[in-house]
């Protein structure tokens, strides 16, 4: 990883700001400097030509290569492997710092580390690496993940998807919906149905190159948000798969997803914390700029308020991907933590874009100013990878499983003794002796 800071050192960037979080007193050296050097380049490269990239629906290919060149589309994957190898919080800080740029980036940046190429690496055939890993870490090629179907939404383990075991290959049929980097994608993980007697136990995961025979694409969806980052329905006709693109083992695919999206929620929740830190850098700006009354709106509580409550939502949030970042570096279980995280900040985007709006009035509302493509961006990070309602689940289960596994010390309650005292002083102070006292 420090050969990509050298690299990224010797671009020159300029422009960059000290963030709230620099006293917090968490971050290593190495972490900071992926900070500051990222944040340069998304304000070097990215903000100039983001909002053109929304407007035209266009897929940000210059962008993602120049990400690759620096490393950071193979973020935690071994060198070997063509990756960078950083820490989990190191990738959650740059994610966060290209979805302040753009979270259309951010998104296709998400997906391909977290859920493509970590899977891959972890359990991918290791004779498959330099078709299916290297190139991928490199930012050469672009990874999706297809779990969601049209018909199954939250409910994971109903896949209609299928794969038969043919002998000699898998034949796969079925298709998969809401698909990101579906059609810019040179290799899938598609999660197929493989015993259906078995139910989510029959669900297994396959890597599927996407120009193999029988795969084909929907339309681009035409979505509220992330403009840039392509989104498709894809088609599976009779598609046949070599036995060895079978990731881990065969029946075990459901459990591989559940595990990736764990990891893959800390993405997007540095993915929402960018968006939620961008609407907060444009309003305290506009805040400072903006004159009425004879004064900076700034200097208004309604607006102080406003941003307070940005400031505390952004950090709380901020705070909590990173404890689910550091509990994955420490090899710790991440599911209630990395729903925490993504909950907290995919809500704390929301509130933030629309807070920015309220303070930037009429110029909130028009596209010359980046404020309501925050807005349209931030609601996707409250239902993909997880609703905020599936993430209160989550986060609950393991909660009560944590509570049931130990026990609890409470309170001793009072005494008949004591409590007949407290009845005694009671009835004293409401006596007519004590009224007219």
């Amino acid at each position: 990883m420090l050969r990509r800071l050298v690299l990224l050192k010797k671009i020159g960037l300029k422009g960059m700001r000290p963030m709230s979080t620099a006293g917090l007193g968490v971050l290593n050296e190495t972490q900071e400097q992926v900070r500051d050097m990222v944040r340069g380049f998304v304000e070097e490269r990215i903000f100039p030509v983001a909002a053109n990239y929304d407007k035209k629906h266009e897929f940000p290919w210059p962008i993602i290569n120049e990400l690759g060149e620096l490393g950071l589309m193979g973020c935690c994957i071994k060198e070997e492997n063509g990756g960078s190898d950083m820490d989990a919080v190191s990738y959650a800080i740059a994610i966060e710092e290209i979805s302040r740029g753009c979270a259309s980036t951010g998104a296709i940046c998400s997906v391909h580390n977290s859920l493509y190429c970590d899977l891959v690496q972890r359990l991918a055939d290791p004779s498959l690496f330099d078709e299916m890993l290297i190139p991928f870490a490199q930012g050469q090629k672009i990874g999706a993940f297809l779990l969601s179907e049209t018909s199954n939404g939250s409910d994971a383990a109903a896949a209609s998807t299928t794969a038969k075991d043919m002998g000699d290959y898998w034949l796969l049929n079925g298709s998969k919906a809401w698909i990101t980097n579906g059609p810019v994608s040179s290799g899938m993980i598609v999660f197929a149905t493989t015993d259906k007697s078995l139910k989510h136990k029959g669900i297994s995961a396959l890597l599927v190159p996407t120009n193999t025979r029988g795969v084909s694409f929907g339309a681009p969806e035409d979505k509220l948000g992330i403009h840039a980052s392509t989104t498709s329905l894809v088609i599976f006709e009779d598609v046949q798969i070599p036995k060895n693109y079978l990731l881990g083992n065969e029946g075990d695919g459901f459990k591989y997803s559940m595990m990736t999206l764990d990891s893959g929620r800390i993405g997007i929740a540095a993915q929402a914390l960018g968006i939620a830190q961008a609407s907060l850098d444009i309003a305290a700006k506009y805040a400072n700029e903006r004159h009425a009354f004879g004064k900076p709106i700034s200097s208004l509580y309604a607006i102080q308020h406003k941003l307070s409550q940005m400031a505390c939502r952004i950090d709380s949030a901020r705070l909590l991907t990173w404890r689910a970042a550091s509990s994955k570096d420490a090899k710790l279980p991440i599911s209630k933590e990395a729903a925490m995280a993504k909950l907290c900040a995919s809500e704390t985007a929301t509130f933030c874009a629309h807070q920015a709006i309220q303070i930037l009035g009429g110029m909130g509302f028009v596209s010359d100013m980046p404020a309501e493509r925050y807005y349209r961006d931030a609601r996707i990070t409250e239902i993909y990878e997880g609703t905020s309602e599936v993430m209160h689940l989550v986060i609950a289960q393991n909660l009560l499983k944590e509570y049931a596994a130990i026990d609890i010390a409470i309170p001793a309650a009072p005494t008949i003794k004591h409590l007949g005292h407290y009845q005694q002083l009671d009835e004293e102070h409401h006596s007519p002796a004590a009224a007219t006292a």
